[in-house]
């Protein structure tokens, strides 16, 4: 039993780190703008085909082309803020919800119209090293380093620069930063682009070990909420540790029944969350 536990243990472990980047960049928006950006997964799934096309167009290791799907996906949130959420910002949450799933829709659309619905993959591989019982993807393990070092950057931003101060100044009272001379809306923007950048970075770190289409986000997306319900809505570092909560599951759970009873489970526990601490396990403030 054991051979199979701790291997399969140790792969959940892994994409965990991966499932938290993801769920980091819904926590912020809601954590600092109380907006949930339902365009969250089609933003990870434009992270997968960043990816695909900088290393198969332009022949770049995945891991560089990181960089450039992290800026785009940067630019495209401030668009997406300017746009879509920047008028209803103040607006009934439902103006919000329905702003976000418009541009939702836009991505899924427009993707499925240039890339249909047919599986892609990134042909990229690091090989594999065996320790013990357990097999260890390289492309894994660089996936979960990657997420490590993103959310250490997100951390010393948030905290050791005036720009990340005020970010978490806006989060905790808006009028109040306002009449401190903080532009608000600048500040708004700025965190709905981090926010759309991890995405897009944890769909780009995804795409490296499974096929993916535009559709594939929504899957993802659900993994978010159930993460930054787990970690604390608004909270980016507690989503780290509810991907990691979340991936163990994922790892453990087929080791003892169908793989089919995993989304069951986690959703179980969504609910159950929000009954019994519907803060999270770490609070819900950036």
């Amino acid at each position: 039993m054991f051979d199979i536990l701790i291997p399969s243990l140790v792969d959940g472990l892994l994409l965990g780190f991966v499932y938290g980047i993801a769920a980091m960049g819904l926590s912020l928006i809601w954590g600092v703008m109380n907006v949930i950006n339902l365009a969250h997964g089609p933003i990870i799934a434009l992270g997968m085909f960043g990816i695909y096309l900088a290393f198969t167009i332009l022949g770049l290791n995945p891991y560089l082309a990181l960089v450039l799907v992290a800026f785009a996906g940067l630019v495209l949130g401030i668009l997406i803020y300017y746009v879509a959420v920047n008028r209803v910002i103040d607006a009934p949450h439902l103006s919000s919800l329905l702003a976000t799933f418009s541009v939702n829709m836009i991505i899924i659309g427009i993707g499925t119209a240039i890339f249909t619905v047919s599986p892609y993959n990134v042909d990229f591989t690091l090989g594999a090293v065996d320790i013990g019982p357990i097999r260890l993807l390289w492309t894994r393990v660089a996936a979960a380093l990657a997420a490590v070092i993103v959310t250490g950057l997100l951390y010393l931003f948030l905290f050791r620069t005036r720009t990340g101060k005020n970010i978490r100044a806006v989060a905790n009272n808006r009028t109040a930063a306002e009449l401190m001379g903080i532009p608000s809306s600048r500040v708004l923007a700025l965190s709905f682009g981090i926010g759309t950048m991890l995405a897009a970075i944890a769909g780009g770190l995804i795409a490296t070990f499974f096929p993916f289409t535009i559709l594939a986000g929504g899957g993802y997306e659900l993994r978010s909420f159930v993460i930054v319900v787990l970690g604390g809505l608004g909270n980016p570092l507690g989503a780290l540790v509810g991907g990691l909560i979340l991936g163990s599951l994922e790892g453990i759970i087929p080791v003892f029944m169908q793989t089919s009873w995993v989304p069951v489970i986690e959703f179980v526990l969504f609910v159950f969350i929000i009954l019994v601490r519907p803060s999270g396990l770490l609070g819900s403030r950036v």
